[in-house]
């Protein structure tokens, strides 16, 4: 029986971990369950798989977990530091889906824990990628990729050498707005940049999928996961989202990973790793879908990818200051303080107003991220005015 942990338990990729180790209630053992402020969800997702520890990150809503749990003899607790104890309790598998930067001190210490981590968080890996990497070589956590594009990636590596690999590619779906002009993204809500044409996922990365910074961020997370340079490294649209992503061989050979839109699929991957699974999801039928059509991204139209693509070139303390900007300007655009085209606008010009040296500790990082929000607010507030 593998005893796991799921970090971020009440969002879309924690809920999605729940579902496939209930259908598999003999195969797992749930130590603790994590959430920010969803009481509800996460004390109901505790009762049902029997874990032994519920915590909340808004210590304010510890009281409400505790009366939620009533009774079951689950342990409860509250705050930023519970979180990180938690993701250092002894497991033998992490589900790190804690979304955005406020998952890197959980990520840290479930890597510092060793055994295997599942990272679904891409900003921890943006923001201190160097950092994280040496803390699993460390103490020899293995990091399976939870993102489809990224297990697609480790699905395609073979064992050859990594001089062996001409290219990764990334593929996109181009979101819900790749056929739209410029002129035609500039009122673009909130509404309809979370309504992704094929994904099931949260706000925040239908947003980042929508502007396409959601692709420039996986391209420096796979800078760090995997043996090339980041020449090796290429985006195409696919907007049929079959192809979750591919590895071109010096022999000419590319092999891809294909399957249904669900990201229950690269889960359940990560889950029975180096084993496969069972799922309830949907097989493909390729003779159904017909056709697979591919582009090159446009870059013109889709900023933040050229954003993203530079910060990975120009490394240093640069992918945080671009992880910081993008979620402090998608949260603003959001709350509708800004438009959707000055999500982009915003973190250039953060990255054009700051340049600091490459972070060689946690602390380091979580500065840089500090200072790029700051900036990134106060870009904001001249956008609201």
């Amino acid at each position: 029986m593998k005893r796991v942990s799921i970090l971020g338990a009440t969002g879309s990729v924690g809920t999605s971990t729940l579902d496939l180790i209930e259908r598999a209630p003999d195969a797992f053992e749930v130590e603790a369950l994590t959430a920010n402020r969803d009481v509800g969800k996460l004390a109901a997702a505790a009762r049902r798989v029997g874990a032994k520890l519920a915590v909340v990150g808004d210590e304010a809503c510890l009281p409400a977990l505790r009366d939620a749990l009533g009774d079951s003899g689950i342990e409860a607790a509250g705050g930023e530091q519970a979180v990180i104890e938690a993701a250092a309790r002894p497991v033998d598998w992490t589900m790190a889906a804690i979304v955005g930067t406020a998952g890197l001190k959980p990520v840290m210490a479930s890597l510092a824990r060793g055994g295997a981590v599942a990272l679904a968080n891409k900003e921890a890996l943006v923001s201190a990628g160097d950092v994280m990497m040496a803390a699993a070589r460390q103490a020899g956590t293995t990091l399976l990729p939870v993102d489809s594009e990224h297990n697609a990636v480790f699905q395609c590596l073979d064992d050859c050498p990594p001089e062996r690999i001409r290219r990764i590619i990334l593929t996109a779906s181009g979101g819900p707005f790749r056929e739209r002009s410029l002129a035609e993204m500039q009122g673009i809500t909130p509404e309809q940049a979370v309504a992704h044409p094929n994904w099931s996922m949260g706000a925040k990365i239908s947003v980042d999928s929508a502007t396409m910074m959601n692709k420039g961020l996986e391209l420096i997370e796979a800078y760090h996961l995997f043996p090339v340079t980041p020449e090796q490294l290429d985006v195409l649209v696919h907007r049929q989202s079959v192809i979750h992503s591919m590895v071109e061989y010096v022999d000419g050979s590319t092999l891809a990973q294909l399957g249904s839109p669900d990201m229950r699929v690269p889960i359940a991957h990560a889950l029975a790793w180096p084993d496969r699974m069972e799922t309830p999801c949907e097989r493909l039928d390729l003779a159904r879908i017909g056709r697979l059509d591919f582009e090159a991204p446009d870059m013109e139209r889709f900023p933040a990818l050229a954003l993203a693509r530079a910060a990975l070139s120009a490394g240093g303390g640069r992918p945080a200051i671009l992880n910081a900007a993008n979620e402090v300007a998608v949260a603003a655009f959001l709350d509708r303080r800004i438009g959707f085209l000055e999500i982009a606008a915003i973190v250039g010009d953060v990255l054009q107003r700051f340049d600091p040296a490459g972070p060689q500790t946690l602390d380091a990082v979580l500065a840089i991220d500090a200072e790029a929000r700051a900036l990134a607010r106060e870009r904001v507030k001249d956008c609201a005015a």
